[in-house]
């Protein structure tokens, strides 16, 4: 059956990874005998050059017809002095909002060979293998009303039970296909949304008995994943708390720019982007690392798809290209061999060349 994908390559690097990761798709498609669809579209500042909207119609339509979203990057100085209305970010917040995309998804792997680039003593960082899952689309973001005069402003977090049980449930969903250990973090002591968040995860739990459960206020969590990141498993969180502990907790692996992320709502339909942000200073130089990308591509075919296996061999591919000691640009330390975007991405082609060749020779001799 064929599978249907929005791509929006944004802005900045977004083209150059979101290039790589359809590439990778593609040999996928060959050699699982699947059959993608690729429809571009635009988001973010390149969608405001063109529509003057971040997120036009034409967008929404596309990515309702699609099976999945695969996004770049959003934003860049160019558009710094737009109007807050039309800012290339809030084409992001629009997408996630229209298409109720609850359960942000944040993976964070140590990578051995980049661990040299982490501010942690390896020691710390060697056995980091966590889940950050974040609410996506209530809290401080979207709570109204939210305004400005010239001597105050007002922000306003909501949250209802409906919308902290959704999120509770995916991350005990997702706990028990891990090691079975929940941290939710909140600040209960202070916020009456935390107290709900904390209510409910008390009542949620009582389904899933295998399922270890921790609460834990979001300031130490914040210390606890600087001194002992291996210590956790699946961390749950409402919005803004979600967006800062997982910005930090990318930093454990030696670099945002190989962490991947997915978006979902219940239906399985999901938006995937790297974590990273549109690098605008290295746009078009061919820098860039697409392993968040392509991991996030990894990603889709992994829970829209439900392909598991296709995505466990990119994985594999990208793990593999950098144990054999190849970097871009800003990955790249002093004395190590340095690859341009594209030629990245073939080092991945030619791991997943090889084993599939190796595939087959197994399946001859078995």
């Amino acid at each position: 059956m064929e599978k249907r994908v929005a791509v929006l390559p944004g802005d900045g690097v977004g083209p150059e990874v979101i290039e790589a990761a359809v590439k990778i798709l593609q040999v996928i498609e060959r050699r699982f005998n699947h059959t993608f669809k690729f429809t571009h579209g635009l988001i973010g500042g390149s969608a405001i050059d063109k529509h003057g909207n971040p997120l036009p119609n034409e967008t929404i339509a596309l990515c309702e017809e699609s099976d999945a979203v695969l996004l770049g990057a959003v934003g860049g100085p160019k558009w710094d002095q737009s109007p807050s209305e039309i800012r290339p970010e809030k084409g992001l917040l629009a997408i996630r909002k229209h298409f109720g995309l609850f359960a942000n998804l944040r993976p964070v792997k140590a990578v051995p060979s980049l661990l040299q680039a982490s501010p942690l003593k390896e020691e710390v960082a060697k056995n980091v293998d966590l889940l950050i899952v974040r609410e996506l689309t209530g809290g401080l973001y979207f709570g109204e009303p939210s305004r400005r005069t010239e001597n105050s402003a007002v922000d306003t977090l909501v949250y209802t039970r409906e919308e902290i049980e959704r999120i509770v449930e995916k991350a005990f969903e997702l706990a028990r296909l891990r090691r079975g250990k929940v941290a939710s973090v909140d600040k209960a002591n202070v916020l009456q949304t935390s107290k709900l968040w904390r209510e409910v995860v008390e009542e949620k739990k009582k389904g899933y008995p295998d399922i270890e459960v921790e609460h834990m206020l979001v300031d130490s969590t914040a210390m606890k994943l600087i001194t002992n990141p291996g210590a956790f498993d699946v961390i749950v969180t409402e919005n803004m708390f979600g967006d800062i502990l997982s910005d930090e907790a990318s930093v454990i692996t030696g670099s945002l720019g190989v962490l991947p992320s997915a978006s979902l709502r219940s239906d399985g339909f999901g938006l995937y982007e790297p974590v990273h942000g549109s690098a605008p200073d290295i746009a078009g130089q061919g820098k860039a690392n697409p392993a968040a990308a392509i991991l996030s591509a990894a990603m889709m075919l992994k829970y829209s798809f439900g392909m598991d296996t296709e995505a466990a061999v990119i994985e594999e591919a990208v793990n593999a290209v950098f144990e054999d000691g190849f970097f871009t640009a800003d990955l790249a330390m002093e004395g190590q061999r340095v690859l341009s975007t594209k030629e990245w991405t073939d080092k991945v082609v030619n791991e997943l060349d090889i084993q599939s060749v190796s595939d087959c020779i197994m399946y001859t001799y078995a």
